[in-house]
């Protein structure tokens, strides 16, 4: 039998009848990924297998390094061709990772490729991909189509003219992509040189002289009114833990002062502004009807001279072990308390706290809109089988599954949408192993749509993701009032 199969990790009669039947057509909206919109607007096509799959991608610069390939392999200099035979020769030590999954998912989905990659298959596999990168169908568009993405939502920061997503928006016809409000450089006051310089750019694009802390954060409003007018219903803040440390205008406002002289901010100072920000970012949020995500709990930049040398990204984050319940807790009631906690969905990186959040999203519900606070996927790390099984148990042992709102690829590849798939095929062999235990009814007309809805109809409705001309024009009209 071939590796990848039509069944592959269903291992019940029942989980592959509810995966064929309920979730293998349903379409994708991937609202939460890193992929360049300049790319998707030029309708980008790879040279090669090394352009479309290993550049950029640290998950496989990770094992390679793990398996004693030269960095030269991984972010250096060496052919792209030499690159990928080095992956090729790292794959099969890669057996129990979920890199050996998803590199021949992958392979399978866009090529047809069902051979195992080693040093002996390497290059019929990097010939045939190559030959196949030549159809449109394998353009950046053309791959949107062929997985039936009817939407996704990049990640932008504030400072972005968005105009690839205007671009995209005016040739319509395929499917829809809008930006993501990504504003984490703003809190960034610990880092006077490089918050200066992104203050700098905010002046420019906001046409905002930035002064003080109101018209810094004028300037900040000015550019979530012009993201919302681009069809913008989701914002993006990458943390430790929710900032919760709270301060007064006055305090916010000498911070931003010294940062914006060039002193040092102590931690405490920085603790301080970034709760400050992050309730005026929620409160935006609340008042345009946007869903708040907070990606929480990475530890980043851990070898120091790495990342000196090749930069953020690289492949040297972690799971960090910060505590979350008890800042999540109230930066969650400080906006609550306000009558302007958004809709929220909270990823958690540390497997530990997934019952923690799990169990902190439930306090938070208010009846308004269902599912309103969600537990997200599985991010990063725990993207995986186990990680999502982990994630899925979690929200169904202390919520309701049948409101999550499901997968995203947080990828910056255009090979990364079988993540989709792999979810949903977990997904169908959970359920399909509790039918078979007799732990849940075979029934089909609850099963049916609890499976659609993960997979799209939830997130759909969640999302409540606008047709970009109507946006623009509602824009410009709300911009006016």
């Amino acid at each position: 039998m071939k590796f990848i199969h039509e069944d592959f990790l269903l291992h019940s009669k029942t989980a592959r009848r509810l995966y064929h039947q309920f979730a293998a057509a349903e379409p994708i909206l991937d609202f939460h990924n890193h992929l360049p919109p300049r790319e998707i607007a030029a309708n980008r096509r790879f040279r090669n297998l090394f352009e479309i799959w290993l550049a950029g991608d640290h998950y496989k610069w990770r094992a390679m390094r793990a398996n004693g390939v030269a960095e030269q392999f991984c972010t250096g200099d060496a052919a792209p061709e030499a690159k990928f035979q080095a992956w090729a020769a790292t794959v099969p030590h890669t057996l129990r990772n979920p890199l050996y999954h998803w590199t021949h998912l992958e392979l399978k989905r866009y090529f047809g490729v069902d051979e195992l990659l080693n040093p002996t298959s390497a290059g019929r596999i990097w010939k045939k991909a190559n030959e196949q990168l030549t159809s449109p169908t394998l353009s950046t568009q053309g791959i949107l189509k062929k997985f039936n993405v009817t939407a996704l939502c990049t990640t932008d920061d504030p400072t972005d003219d968005l105009r690839d997503h205007e671009s995209l928006a005016a040739a319509g016809g395929g499917p829809k992509v809008y930006p993501a409000f990504r504003p984490d450089k703003a809190l960034a006051v610990n880092q006077a040189e490089g918050f200066n310089a992104w203050v700098g750019k905010l002046e420019g694009v906001s046409n905002v002289d930035i002064t003080s802390l109101t018209s810094f954060l004028k300037a900040l409003k000015l550019r979530h009114t012009f993201f919302h007018d681009h069809g913008c219903r989701l914002s993006d803040h990458g943390l430790n833990q929710c900032p919760a440390d709270f301060c007064s205008d006055k305090v916010a406002a000498a911070i931003f002062a010294k940062a914006r002289r060039g002193r040092v901010v102590s931690p405490t100072e920085h603790s301080q502004f970034a709760a400050y920000l992050m309730l005026f970012f929620g409160r935006l949020d609340a008042e345009r009807g946007w869903v708040k995500q907070l990606h929480l709990g990475a530890l980043r930049g851990n070898n120091t001279r790495q990342l000196q040398e090749l930069g953020p990204d690289t492949g040297f984050d972690s799971i960090g072990d910060f505590p979350q319940a008890s800042a999540l807790a109230a930066y969650l009631d400080r906006l609550e308390q306000e009558h302007a906690l958004p809709k929220t969905v909270i990823y958690n990186l540390n497997p530990a706290d997934n019952y923690v959040c799990a169990a902190m999203i439930a306090n938070f519900q208010d009846g308004s809109v269902a599912g309103k606070i969600q537990l997200g996927s599985g991010w990063w790390f725990l993207d995986q089988k186990e990680g999502m099984e982990m994630q899925l148990n979690a929200l169904s042992n202390l919520g309701l599954l049948s409101r999550f709102v499901g997968m995203v690829t947080d990828s910056r590849s255009f090979m990364s949408f079988p993540r989709h798939e792999y979810f949903r095929r977990v997904l169908c062999n959970l359920l399909g192993r509790d039918v078979e235990q007799g732990e849940l009814p075979n029934d089909d007309s609850l099963l049916g749509p609890l499976i659609s809805n993960l997979c799209h109809g939830n997130a759909k409705r969640y999302l409540a993701l606008p047709d970009l001309q109507t946006a623009k024009k509602s824009g410009r009209k709300e911009a006016l009032t």
